[in-house]
């Protein structure tokens, strides 16, 4: 299907900065414009039929290529990350392993089986199902993770015979650029695409695919759902999480402070999976307390081309300001001051005694800055963590799991991390979250088969 863009037709320009020095313009490319977004899709709906038609064994292959090619320029890769969006090299050089791994590991599903037979409830004959690639993928991605993010949603689409149009955040469009070079060197041409741009790229791009899958803030992604439903295409998106870690008395207070202070500040909480509220059960509030603030305090905001880093920059000024504003006028255990230097950078912050209706309870910060509250016990501790509106992930730290479960089985988050950080993704496993965390299918494993693809019912019999 062709979609109807709206918004200007003049293409503007994507600036992109180095977060760590702004001065530093990373690069600085014309937007694609909504006339030339739509035709993108048009043009990858004709690389389509022969993708699809190629077979198993050649997208297989395909995907397997592309895993080399980006493996194959790993150092420079993450270089790059370390320079537009400012994460830290170690982990920089992580999501690019992902990132090979991910569509190694999507090469196997062309060969799996793609529907079922049945037999028909009376008579002679035969009763199939099947499933079928949808199309043309839209994925909208954030600048957080700009290489993983895209491969997790290609990879799947590719392998289920789709073709692929990416839209990147702008922060993240020199890493785009890269990517899709390396991808196309080993796809045919047509089957993966980029639109570089903003808003008006995002919202023709969701009315001109046959499926969207989106990751962003709640806002964009409330208005990709819109968009896509208003056109009847599939949609997925990812909008983020309010996440909590649970502390129960018989946890190790060090163990579990070095846990969450790593959910905290890592990639200066720039995360959907970050941790951002902290439940202390009963006893364990003080001791975590202090143990808590002290691994914080030692963490700084420091360069993230520095292999020991852990918190880098925050991704603008804009950001910046925003996590300074959440902490001002509470008490503070740790962090809340800005950092000097070129770079928008701000320590880990750790705030307690946060009334009721500050935005810090409510609201996802996205920076290094958690709150501590403090619970009786587990029943009232998942209670505190349920009462928010998202539910991506929680993460729980105890010594004895026998005594946990009932806690356990009550959480309602999409995914739930025993003694680890809430951050961290097993991409084989499916991926997402419950109530405004999430729309559609989930992501990532086997589950995305569903959603890249759709069943079609054959019934088959005998002419008379």
């Amino acid at each position: 299907m062709t979609g109807t863009p709206v918004g200007p037709l003049l293409s503007s320009r994507v600036v992109s900065r180095n977060p760590s020095d702004p001065r530093d313009v990373v690069v600085d490319v014309a937007s694609t414009g909504v006339w030339r977004t739509v035709e993108a899709a048009d043009h990858a709906r004709d690389a389509y039929r022969s993708w699809y038609a190629a077979g198993a064994a050649a997208r297989s292959a395909a995907l397997t290529a592309a895993a080399h090619s980006v493996e194959q320029a790993a150092a420079e890769l993450a270089d790059l990350a370390v320079r537009e969006v400012g994460k830290p090299l170690t982990e920089a050089r992580a999501e690019v392993s992902r990132t090979v791994s991910i569509p190694r590991c999507y090469a196997q599903l062309p060969y799996e089986a793609t529907g079922s037979v049945h037999e028909p409830a009376s008579g002679a004959g035969l009763l199939l199902t099947r499933r079928r690639p949808r199309g043309v993928a839209g994925l909208i991605t954030p600048w957080n993770f700009p290489y993983a993010l895209p491969v997790w949603k290609a990879a799947p689409a590719l392998a289920a015979g789709n073709t692929v149009v990416l839209k990147p955040a702008p922060e993240a469009t020199a890493c785009a650029l890269r990517l899709t070079e390396l991808l196309q060197q080993a796809l045919p041409k047509g089957v993966f695409t980029l639109v570089p741009g903003g808003a008006p790229e995002g919202n023709a791009l969701a009315s001109a695919v046959d499926a969207v899958s989106f990751t962003g803030s709640a806002a964009t992604g409330n208005a990709v759902v819109r968009t896509a439903t208003a056109h009847g295409i599939p949609v997925q998106a990812e909008r983020g999480g309010l996440n909590a870690a649970l502390v129960l008395p018989d946890a190790d207070p060090a163990r579990a402070a070095a846990h969450i202070a790593t959910a905290i500040a890592g990639y200066a909480g720039q995360k959907c999976t970050a941790t951002s509220r902290v439940i202390a059960v009963g006893a364990a509030l003080g001791p975590l307390r202090d143990a808590l603030a002290d691994a914080l305090r030692a963490i700084p905001a420091a360069d993230p081309a520095q292999p020991t880093t852990l918190c880098g920059p925050l991704i603008s000024e804009q950001a910046r300001r925003k996590v300074l504003e959440a902490a001002r006028d509470v008490p503070l255990l740790a962090g809340g001051k800005p950092v000097e230097g070129p770079g928008w950078y701000a320590g880990p912050t750790l705030a307690e005694q946060v009334p009721s209706g500050h935005p810090l309870l409510h609201e996802e910060i996205f920076g290094p800055l958690a709150v501590l509250l403090h619970a009786t016990d587990l029943d009232q501790a998942v209670r505190m963590a349920n009462a928010v509106p998202c539910g991506l992930v929680t993460s729980v730290h105890t010594g004895d799991l026998d005594a946990t479960l009932h806690g356990l089985n009550s959480l309602d988050t999409g995914m739930i991390r025993l003694n680890a950080p809430s951050t961290g993704v097993d991409f084989p496993l499916p991926f997402d979250g419950t109530k405004s965390s999430s729309h559609g299918p989930r992501e990532q494993g086997r589950s995305a088969l569903d959603f890249y693809t759709s069943t079609h019912t054959y019934s088959l019999h005998r002419a008379t």
